[in-house]
């Protein structure tokens, strides 16, 4: 009798175990509990952290996050309003604002996973879609972007010129997520916030992009080269204007020289032959020596007639007497 009176007792204290475990359930504070009983929800949520009561056997407990969640969505190709192919990586946080709702219309953070890839994935191509490239990448419209003042700016051959935003990267995202706020509300979700994480070119399009770059180098380039060019020959001309100045007055100071030099010269030969008789003839017989010191050498063939000066001055030995009167043939 005793051994079957413990028996009885063990099996109702383990009843009464398995009772108690259906009857008490625990919320910690990083969950909130949504009852159901038969499949469908029954009160209020559960959002105190503690222990709590429920109808065994009847009632069963699903567990959902109450802490902020993350959605990172996958690169998706958009073209722009000005028609260039983008790579968009869209990221976002939410939470559970309604519980139940959320617990009707999704279950679990699967479903409400799918739900914000197709509500936030749709959004983020329309509102991109709406907006040319430069409105996607920069964010402030008040942000002047740092320019290069060698570079040309104005007219039809200016290059790095960044044409002004109205919007601006801030104000799409916030476009976003106020379209998919409210449709993300029908579901119990609240999005806290979105952003664009990434903004790449398609790579279908990245080579025409670098060589838009590559042609927009060179042409800066160039016009550095062609204004190097025109200014180093105006350097040239302006040496060769300078260095014609310089010869041209060396060459008349040389020439004033020269003829102050043949005038004293002049006046020294006129001086010399007006005071002697014999100069005139002495100074022809020094300059024809002169000449055949500078024609003559000593392979030289020099054919004369009898009756040339040359051979007059060769043969007779220079200077005549006065009153010498030459014979018929010369001699």
């Amino acid at each position: 009798m005793k051994k079957v009176g413990a028996f009885l007792l063990l099996t109702l204290s383990l009843l009464f175990l398995v009772a108690a475990s259906g009857v008490f359930y625990t919320v910690s504070q990083s969950d909130q509990v949504i009852l159901t009983q038969f499949g469908k929800p029954v009160g209020e949520p559960v959002v105190e952290p503690g222990l709590h009561f429920k109808l065994p056997f009847i009632q069963e407990v699903h567990r959902l996050d109450k802490r902020f969640l993350e959605w990172d969505g996958a690169p998706v190709a958009i073209p722009t309003k000005d028609k260039t192919y983008i790579r968009v990586e869209t990221f976002a946080r939410w939470r559970i604002a309604d519980p139940k709702t959320y617990f009707v219309r999704l279950r679990d953070e699967r479903s409400a996973q799918s739900r914000l890839e197709d509500i936030l994935g749709s959004d983020t191509r329309n509102a991109v879609a709406r907006h040319e490239l430069i409105e996607i990448v920069r964010t402030d419209p008040l942000r002047q972007p740092v320019r290069d003042e060698s570079l040309k700016t104005d007219g039809p051959g200016a290059v790095g010129v960044l044409p002004a935003i109205r919007v601006g990267r801030l104000k799409v995202e916030q476009e976003i997520a106020a379209a998919a706020g409210r449709k993300l509300a029908e579901f119990g979700i609240e999005l806290l916030d979105l952003r664009l994480k990434r903004v790449n070119y398609n790579p279908d399009v990245l080579e025409r992009i670098y060589q838009r770059m590559i042609s927009e180098r060179q042409q800066i380039a160039q016009r550095f080269r062609s204004e190097g060019e025109g200014e180093a020959a105006k350097i040239a001309g302006q040496k060769e204007r300078d260095l014609s100045e310089i010869q041209s007055g060396a060459y008349l100071k040389a020439q004033q020289i020269r003829g102050e030099a043949d005038a004293s010269a002049s006046a020294l030969y006129a001086k010399s032959f007006g005071g002697n008789p014999k100069a005139p003839e002495f100074y022809s017989f020094l300059k024809t020596l002169e000449t055949y010191r500078t024609t003559f050498t000593k392979d030289t063939t020099l054919l004369l007639s009898t009756d040339s000066e040359m051979f007059r001055l060769l043969k007779g030995g220079g200077l005549e007497k006065p009153g010498a009167v030459r014979s018929q043939d010369g001699k």
